[in-house]
C-alpha cells in the first residue's frame, strides 16, 4: 500500500512514516500543503494521512482541492484540532476519517488499513483531451495547440461537460441541468450565448472546429471524423 503523509511536525512525520514502513507500506512525507496537492494529484496513493494545520495550504483546503479534482483517494485527518465541529468540518471537506493527537499508532494503522479495504473509487481523469484541446481540472487551465485559452467559470464548466461526453450530442435541456443546475427552461438564450462565446475562444483562432451544432438537437464536441 502506498501512503502520503502530510505533516509539518518532523517528529510526528518520522514516527508515522517509520511505523508505516515497518508495517510493509510505502510512505511519502510532505510538510507543505501546496506541494502535497501537486503530489496527490499526480501520483497514485491508497490513503492520504493529513494534518489540518500545515503551511502553504491547510489540510481542509488540500482535501477540498483533491476532491474538486475528482480524486477519491481515502483521506484521514490526523490533527490536534479535536472539537466536534472540527471533526464534522473535516468530514464535510471530503475526509473519510478523523483521528486526534495524541494517538496510538496501532489505531492509526488500523484505520488506514480499513480505508484501504474500501471498494476502490473509479479513477477520475484530471486532464481531459479532445484532439489538440486540453482542459486541466486541477490548474483550471485550458490550452489548444499549446496556447492558453482564458475562459470564464461558466464557460470552463460548459467545456468540461462537453469534453466528458466527447462525441455525444448534448441537448439544450441537458446543458441547462448540468452546467446551470436549471431543472426548468428559463426562456433565455443563455446556452446559445455561452456556446457562441466558447466557440469563439476554442475554435475560431484555429484551423479545425471541434464544437459542432447539431441542428434542432444540441451540441457535440469531437475531433474531425
Amino acid at each position: 500500500m502506498r501512503i502520503l503523509v502530510v505533516e509539518d511536525d518532523k517528529r510526528t512525520a518520522d514516527f508515522v512514516a517509520r511505523g508505516m514502513i515497518e508495517a510493509g507500506h510505502v510512505c511519502d512525507v510532505i510538510d507543505d500543503g501546496r506541494d502535497a496537492l501537486f503530489q496527490a494529484t499526480r501520483e497514485p496513493y491508497d490513503v492520504l494521512v493529513v494534518d489540518r494545520m500545515v503551511p502553504g495550504l491547510d489540510g481542509l483546503s488540500l482535501i477540498k482541492a483533491v476532491r474538486a479534482a475528482r480524486i477519491g483517494t481515502p483521506a484521514i485527518f490526523l490533527t490536534s484540532v479535536s472539537g466536534v465541529d472540527d471533526r464534522v468540518e473535516g468530514l464535510e471537506a471530503g475526509g473519510d476519517d478523523y483521528l486526534t493527537k495524541p494517538f496510538a499508532f496501532s489505531e492509526l494503522l488500523a484505520r488506514v488499513n480499513a480505508l484501504a479495504r474500501r471498494p476502490p473509487v473509479q479513477e477520475q481523469k484530471t486532464v481531459l483531451r479532445v484532439a489538440d484541446l486540453e482542459l486541466d481540472l486541477v490548474r483550471r487551465q485550458v490550452t489548444r495547440q499549446g496556447q492558453t485559452i482564458e475562459l470564464q467559470p461558466r464557460e470552463f464548466t460548459l467545456l468540461e461537460v462537453l469534453m466528458r461526453d466527447e462525441g455525444r450530442v448534448l441537448t439544450r435541456t441537458m446543458l441547462l441541468e448540468r452546467v446551470w443546475d436549471f431543472h426548468f427552461d428559463p426562456k433565455t438564450s443563455v446556452v446559445e450565448t455561452h456556446v457562441s462565446r466558447l466557440r469563439a475562444k476554442i475554435d475560431r483562432p484555429f484551423d479545425i472546429p471541434l464544437l459542432h451544432t447539431v441542428r434542432n438537437t444540441g451540441y457535440s464536441l469531437h475531433a474531425p471524423r
